[in-house]
């Protein structure tokens, strides 16, 4: 992708100049990691900015109004969750279990200047924390199915937050399955950067 490609999709979602300069370091630290160890798709290196970035700013606008600090789960490379923090200028907690992934959302932090908290645990372990950090909204893509993604979100969403979840083509089929335990309120929102994507806005999730 060229340099004007990147910056309409930066320019599409009003990103800042000063929130541009930050992803755009990131993703040159992404793509040189990415050498190293499998942070993204291999065959999605070259579409970072179509796949990846694009990806995590369309999540803005579904921000609450008062979004202050978020939580990824399964942040792996922090996509979307440490690009919405830059884009948004908000805090982030990012959740990794993965060590060496770990290490590269801290150094991405570090260069960018971003506001991000790394917490490398496993998320079977967040219901037993008893000090979690107070977030508007928790986000993950590409973690689990719907009925098990909301078992690791329940710490957050039980105290109020939004979620915003990466689905694909499936996602009628996991909603169906998600119902049978829990009661939400859902909206869908197609993808604005994949045909066969959409994007869950779930509100008030209680276990049935």
């Amino acid at each position: 992708m060229n340099r004007s490609d990147a910056e309409s999709i930066l320019e599409r979602f009003d990103v800042s100049r000063e929130s541009q300069q930050k992803i755009e370091t990131y993703v040159k630290l992404l793509l040189t990691w990415q050498q190293r160890i499998n942070l993204i798709g291999p065959t999605t290196a070259a579409l970072v900015w179509e796949r990846h970035v694009c990806d995590s700013l369309q999540l803005m606008p579904l921000l609450p109004g008062n979004c202050r600090s978020i939580a990824e789960l399964g942040s792996g490379a922090g996509i979307p969750g440490l690009i919405l923090a830059m884009a948004a200028g908000i805090e982030a907690h990012l959740y990794e279990s993965n060590g060496k992934k770990a290490a590269f959302l801290r150094e991405a932090a570090r260069q960018t200047g971003t506001r991000a908290i790394i917490h490398n645990v496993r998320l079977e372990t967040l219901k037993q924390e008893t000090n979690l950090p107070d977030v508007q909204c928790v986000v993950a893509r590409a973690l689990a199915p719907l009925p098990l993604l909301l078992d690791y979100a329940e710490p957050f969403l039980s105290r109020g937050a939004l979620g915003l979840f990466h689905k694909g083509q499936d996602v009628d089929v996991e909603l169906t399955e998600a119902t049978k335990y829990w009661r939400m309120n859902v909206s869908k929102h197609a993808s604005q950067c994949d045909s066969r994507g959409v994007v869950l806005e779930i509100r008030e999730a209680t276990r049935v």
